[in-house]
């Protein structure tokens, strides 16, 4: 492929790969997100490298596992010294610009009062004396991006650059959102009402400072360099109530529950995630009820209606204005959730599916159209496939990258570049705990593997085993069977090996024979 081709990356947060119309969801329409796999490439089996938001997006940033790039759970500040495939962009000419989420650093308050943080919402809502890297001090480049107008934090709890721009078109709802921030359990609520209207709401303000960019862009103000831009929803992450009529799109009785609902009572038993159900309710592993699950979806699919309403505005101008001939359109999201399956909400340290599992559609020139693939794929490989689709030579790409490049398979969605994929999860909360536990979780074709680490407990003789095939509500654990003894052991020698090749090799040796 051409080295001139722009490319437009656009990502949700906390989206499931079954929540797409194209994917066989019943009740949920996505018609824009649908064109755009007719018009490409979708992956069935494409899954996060980290089912954490921070991990994962630094993963595709970077195009390394999150024990090498270092942000290995949220909460952290990604390393300006890590070499960026933006970084790489800019240095072949392309004009790199981001709207919307970041997250590659904290956003919540730190435990040390003098770390600071680009995009921790408590210094945009609350500023103080002294200088902080947001506002009029936001460090621009970011990572590579030359260009940055950042949303941070998620459904009607919001600030970044978004704040200012809400501040001008509607300041009393500027300090209604403000009024929000004062209560922090807000942000970490299932639910949480407010008074935006869809034209004001994050998913508009993307919609429409990506669409700006664009439109300068085809007005010559970046003289010939080629666009990457990174159009980043913060939804359909909780707090969910989307605005206008998007609340009403969907009713909850229409909605169904996933056929492993009623498994709560069996993880109250499971050695590992016990202790950890509904700890922490507002971000990982809530318990729930039918009433609630039903709301939160219905919820979640008004929202990503209208997430899919804006991208197909943006897919539009992106026509409109001479560039689909000559772009690569890459849509995914950094995690899925759990949405009710085993009686639980979000994400966490956990073996199931439904968080690993995200949508992933490839459009460009010279791939087939309205094609599928159940070649397995990973975040991880997404910055090689990029670079590589632009024809940048391996010698000028970040260093050690450890993703694979997967243009054979646009071109041919039958083939397979792995057989495997590798999926890191360290979960740290609080600097001693209560939750400092790692898992590591391989999947195949047929069969998904969990082993864990628990700081308070012995689970080395301990795993989950799905069969993904036959098993999909993931509610028989063949770890346990005697008779699947020479399987678990041959999974557990690949993810043990798998985990070694993924394992950082820095700093470099410099001396010696």
């Amino acid at each position: 492929m051409s080295e001139k081709y722009n490319v437009l990356f656009i990502i949700s947060d906390q989206h499931r790969a079954d929540h797409l119309s194209c994917a066989g969801n019943e009740v949920l329409k996505t018609p824009n997100l649908d064109k755009l796999a007719s018009q490409g490439v979708r992956f069935t089996n494409a899954f996060c490298t980290n089912p954490m938001c921070m991990p994962n997006r630094a993963t595709l940033l970077t195009g390394l596992y999150p024990n090498v790039h270092g942000v290995r759970s949220n909460g952290m500040i990604m390393s300006r010294e890590i070499p960026t495939i933006t970084d790489t962009l800019v240095d072949k000419g392309w004009h790199t610009a981001a709207f919307g989420k970041l997250h590659h650093q904290f956003n919540t308050p730190p435990y040390r009062i003098g770390d600071k943080s680009a995009e921790s919402f408590h210094d945009w809502v609350f500023p103080k004396k002294g200088e902080y890297p947001v506002r009029e001090n936001f460090p621009i480049p970011y990572y590579g991006y030359q260009e940055v107008e950042t949303v941070i934090g998620h459904g009607p709890c919001l600030t970044g650059h978004y704040m200012n721009w809400l501040e001008e078109r509607a300041p009393e709802l500027a300090e209604s959102m403000r009024e929000r921030w004062d209560d922090i359990d807000n942000f970490f609520s299932v639910f949480c009402e407010h008074d935006l209207p869809k034209d004001l709401y994050s998913t508009k303000y993307v919609e429409e400072r990506t669409i700006a960019f664009l439109e300068r862009h085809a007005r010559g103000e970046y003289g010939d360099k080629p666009f990457y831009v990174h159009s980043s929803f913060p939804d359909p992450h909780q707090p969910v109530c989307p605005p206008g009529k998007y609340r009403e799109l969907y009713n909850p009785d229409d909605v169904f529950l996933p056929d492993n609902f009623d498994d709560l009572e069996n993880l109250c038993e499971h050695p590992f995630l016990a202790p950890y159900l509904n700890v922490f309710p507002g971000a990982m592993l809530r318990e729930t009820n039918e009433k609630e699950v039903k709301q939160f979806i219905a919820w979640t699919y008004g929202t990503i209606a209208l997430i899919d309403h804006s991208i197909g505005q943006i897919l539009a101008s992106l026509d409109k204005l001479g560039y689909a001939d000559n772009t690569i359109v890459i849509y995914t999201s950094d995690h899925g959730d759990l949405m009710g399956e085993h009686g639980l909400l979000f994400k966490g340290p956990a073996p199931f599916e439904g968080v690993f599992n995200v949508p992933l559609i490839f459009r460009a020139p010279e791939i087939n159209p309205n094609t599928v693939t159940d070649a397995l794929i990973a975040s991880i490989d997404l910055p090689k496939t990029i670079l590589s689709m632009l024809d940048i030579r391996e010698r000028y790409h970040p260093p050690n990258m450890q993703g694979k490049d997967y243009t054979e398979v646009l071109r041919d969605p039958s083939k397979e570049v792995k057989d495997c994929i590798l999926i890191e999860n360290d979960e740290e909360v609080g600097p001693k705990g209560p939750l400092y536990v790692r898992l590591r979780h391989l999947i195949t074709k047929e069969y998904k593997l969990t082993v864990y680490e628990d700081k308070n407990k012995n689970l080395e003789h301990y795993g989950d085993l799905f069969n993904r095939k036959k098993d999909p509500g993931e509610l028989n654990n063949l770890w346990i069977k005697d008779s699947m003894e020479s399987l678990k052991l041959k999974l557990v020698n690949k993810l043990l090996h798998k985990n070694l090749q993924a394992q950082s090799r820095f700093p470099k040796r410099i001396a010696g024979t």
